[in-house]
C-alpha cells in the first residue's frame, strides 16, 4: 500500500527518504522510487520489486541534493514496472510528483492533455496531475496555486506530493477526500512529510495532521497549512513520545478506529494492478482462471467463519447476479460435518483475515479430498490457506491490529466484486459495456468511503444516544441483510451489547415480540430495490415503540420523517452498497463501546486469530 516520505533541509535528502521508506514497507507495495532536485534538475531513481532494489540502484548510482519525495507504490493504473513507478515527471520536465489514491476521471483528463500535445510515458494516473500542474505553472503561478487548480479539476480521493523546479526550496501536498494519510513533522532546520508516523520518528516527535480538504506547503524553516480555498488554518501541533504503539496509531485514539480510516487506502489497494478502468476487464492472475476453466464451475461454495462469513454471505449475491453461478455460503465450522455434496466442477472459496483460522482450513482439506478446485482470500500473505489453495486473491489491507476486524471486511468485498466481473467476462455473461460501467462503479468507491467516514461526528451523537441499550436489533434485506449480521456482530464483539441480526422480512416471524422503548432497531434501507419493503420495516418497528436508527441513502427525506435517527451515506450501485453500509455501523459500534469504556482493540474473551477448534 502506497508510502510517501519527503524532506527539506540541510542534510542529504536521500538516504532520509530511503530509510522513511523502509519504515513503510508493512504497507506492502510492488515498485518504489525517490527524486531528488540538485543543480537545477530533477533526479530520479525508480526500480521494480522491493526497497533494497532502490537503495542497491541508489548506492551504484547516488543523487545529491537536500530536497526530496520518495514513494512505495502498489499498483492501480499499469502493472508494476520501471516506467510505472513513482515519483512521475512532467512532459515539460519541470515538475515532479507522488500521489496515493486513484484519479477517478483520469481517461477524460487524459486525452484532453493528450489533445495538446502533451506526451505520456507511463499507464498512469498520476501522469495526469502532473501535467495539469505544468499547465497550470504556465499561466505564471506558483506551484501551491498550480496545484490547488490542479484539485479543482480531480475526482476521487488523493494525496499528491510536488516539487517544481523553478521553486527548488518547497514542497506542497494536499489531502484530497480519505486516501491517505499526510503527516508533518517539524524539525530544526529541516522539515518532513511522510503518510505515516513511523517514516519519520526518528528525527522528530513533533508533527501535525492534515485533514482532508487541507494542503500544506513546507520549506527549510517553516511550513503553513491552508485549506482548498487558500484560507490559513492552525492544526493542533502534537508531540509523540517515543512508543511503537503509540506511533503507530497516530492520530487515533484505537488501533480500531485507525483501521476504520484506512478503508479508502485499503480498498484502493485491493483493487490496485486487478481492473483495467478504460475496458472493464479484470485481471486476477493468480487464479490461473481461463474461458474454460470459468465455464467448467456448475457450483461455487464460501466457506468462512465470523465476520469473513459474512462477507461471503455479500459475496454470494456479487457472483450470482454476474457469473450467473450458484453460490453456497458454509460456516467452516460446520462444513466438514455435514458431508458435503461437492465434486471436481466445485469451486471451494475459503475467506480469512489470518489464513490460519484452524475451522477454515479443516473445511478446505475436507473439500481437496472430495476433489474440488480451492481458492482462498486471505490478507496474511505466506499463510497456510494462501499456500494449501489452487488459487489465491490477497485482500491488500495491510496489518490489522484491532481484534474486531473493519478493513479486512470491506477489503474480500472488493475481491468477491472483481472475481464476479471477472467469472462473468469468462462466461460471457457480461458484455464490454456493462463491464465498463462496472468498473466504472468500483473507480468511485474509494471516495464514496472517504465521503462516508467523513461523517463521524455524526455518528458519534447517536452512540451517545444509544450507550445505556442492553439490546439492539440490525434488520437487513438482500445483499444487506449480511451487513445487518456484520453491524450486530461488532456491536456484541467490543461493546458487550447483545445485539441480533436479521433478514428483515423474518421480523415479523418472532423477534417483533422484543421491539419496545427499550430494543433500538437498526434497519438498513439503502435506495435499492428493496427500500419500500424497508420503509415497511421501519413503520412496523415504530408502531412497536421502537426507536429506529436508518442508515440510508443521501437526500432521502421520507425515511427521515419515519426514523428517530438517519445516518447517511452516498448513493452507489446497489452491487457496492453493503460497503458503505457497513461504515457506518462499525463507526457505531466503535464509538458505543468508547463511551461505555471498553478495550476496543482487544475485547475479552476474543482472539484476533482463532487457530484451535
Amino acid at each position: 500500500m502506497c508510502g510517501i516520505v519527503g524532506y527539506v533541509g540541510t542534510r542529504q535528502a536521500a538516504p532520509i527518504i530511503l530509510d522513511g521508506l523502509k519504515q513503510l514497507e508493512y504497507r506492502g507495495y510492488d515498485s518504489a522510487g525517490l527524486a531528488v532536485l540538485s543543480n537545477g534538475q530533477i533526479n530520479i531513481r525508480r526500480d521494480v520489486g522491493k526497497l533494497h532494489n532502490l537503495i542497491n540502484l541508489y548506492n551504484s548510482d547516488p543523487v545529491s541534493g537536500s530536497i526530496g519525495i520518495g514513494h512505495t507504490r502498489w499498483a492501480t493504473h499499469g502493472a508494476p514496472s520501471q516506467r510505472n513507478a513513482h515519483p512521475h515527471v512532467s512532459d515539460g520536465g519541470n515538475v515532479v510528483v507522488v500521489q496515493n489514491g486513484i484519479v477517478e476521471n483520469f481517461v477524460a483528463l487524459k486525452e484532453e492533455l493528450m489533445a495538446e500535445g502533451v506526451t505520456f510515458k507511463s499507464e498512469t494516473d498520476t501522469e495526469v496531475i502532473v501535467n495539469l500542474i505544468e499547465r497550470h505553472l504556465a499561466s505564471d503561478v506558483s506551484l501551491e496555486e498550480a496545484v490547488r487548480q490542479t484539485l479543482k479539476r480531480l475526482k476521487g480521493a488523493n494525496v499528491i506530493v510536488a516539487m517544481n523546479l523553478n521553486e527548488p526550496n518547497r514542497i506542497v501536498a494536499a489531502r484530497m477526500g480519505n486516501a491517505g494519510g499526510v503527516t508533518v513533522g517539524i524539525g530544526e532546520g529541516e522539515m518532513f512529510l511522510a503518510s505515516d508516523m513511523p517514516a519519520i520518528l526518528e528525527h522528530t516527535r513533533q508533527v501535525v495532521f492534515l485533514d482532508a480538504g487541507w494542503m500544506t506547503i513546507i520549506t527549510q524553516n517553516d511550513y503553513v497549512v491552508k485549506t482548498f480555498e487558500g484560507k490559513v488554518v492552525k492544526p493542533q501541533v502534537h508531540h509523540i513520545a517515543w512508543d511503537k504503539v503509540t506511533a503507530e496509531k497516530g492520530e487515533y485514539r484505537h488501533f480500531m478506529q485507525k483501521e476504520i480510516h484506512e478503508q479508502v487506502r485499503s480498498i484502493t489497494d485491493t483493487i490496485g494492478g486487478r481492473i483495467d478502468f478504460e475496458t472493464g476487464s479484470v485481471i486476477l492472475n493468480d487464479l490461473n482462471l481461463t474461458p474454460e476453466a470459468a465455464k467448467k464451475i456448475e457450483k461455487i461454495v464460501i466457506v468462512a467463519c465470523g465476520t469473513a462469513a459474512h462477507a461471503g454471505m455479500v459475496g454470494k449475491y456479487m457472483i450470482e447476479a454476474l457469473a450467473r453461478i450458484p453460490v453456497e455460503v458454509d460456516i467452516a465450522s460446520e462444513f466438514r460435518y455435514r458431508d458435503p455434496i461437492i465434486n471436481d466442477k466445485t469451486v471451494v472459496i475459503a475467506i480469512s483475515q489470518s489464513g490460519e483460522t484452524a475451522d477454515t482450513l479443516a473445511a478446505m482439506e475436507e473439500a481437496r479430498t472430495k476433489g474440488a478446485t480451492l481458492w482462498s482470500i486471505v490478507n496474511a500473505i505466506g499463510s497456510q490457506a494462501m499456500r494449501v489453495a489452487h488459487g489465491c486473491i490477497t485482500m491488500q489491507s495491510g496489518p490489522e491490529i484491532g481484534v474486531a476486524s473493519t478493513k479486512a471486511f470491506t477489503a474480500p468485498l472488493v475481491d468477491l466484486y472483481l472475481l464476479a466481473m471477472k467469472l462473468g467476462e469468462l462466461r460471457g455473461v457480461l458484455d464490454s459495456k456493462r463491464l465498463k460501467a462496472l468498473a466504472n462503479d468500483l473507480a468511485h468507491l474509494p471516495d464514496l468511503v472517504g465521503r462516508t467516514l467523513d461523517r463521524e461526528p455524526e455518528v458519534e451523537v447517536i452512540a451517545r444516544q444509544l450507550r445505556e441499550t442492553s439490546h439492539c436489533l440490525y434488520l437487513g434485506r438482500g445483499i444487506n441483510m449480511p451487513i445487518a449480521y456484520e453491524g450486530a456482530l461488532k456491536l456484541k464483539e467490543i461493546s458487550y451489547i447483545h445485539a441480533e441480526g436479521y433478514p428483515a422480512g423474518e421480523m415479523k416471524h418472532g423477534p417483533i415480540a422484543l421491539i419496545d422503548r427499550a430494543m433500538p432497531v437498526l434497519v438498513l434501507a439503502p435506495k435499492d430495490q428493496w427500500y419500500e419493503k424497508m420503509l415497511s420495516q421501519v413503520e412496523q418497528a415504530k408502531a412497536r415503540g421502537g426507536i429506529v436508527v436508518a442508515v440510508a441513502t443521501d437526500g432521502d427525506t421520507l425515511i427521515k420523517e419515519k426514523a428517530d435517527y438517519v445516518l447517511y451515506v452516498p448513493p452507489s450501485s446497489w452491487l457496492l452498497n453493503p460497503i458503505l453500509i457497513v461504515l457506518p455501523l462499525q463507526m457505531l459500534s466503535y464509538h458505543i463501546a468508547v463511551l461505555r469504556g471498553c478495550d476496543v482493540d482487544q475485547p475479552r474473551n476474543l482472539a484476533k486469530s482463532v487457530t484451535v477448534e
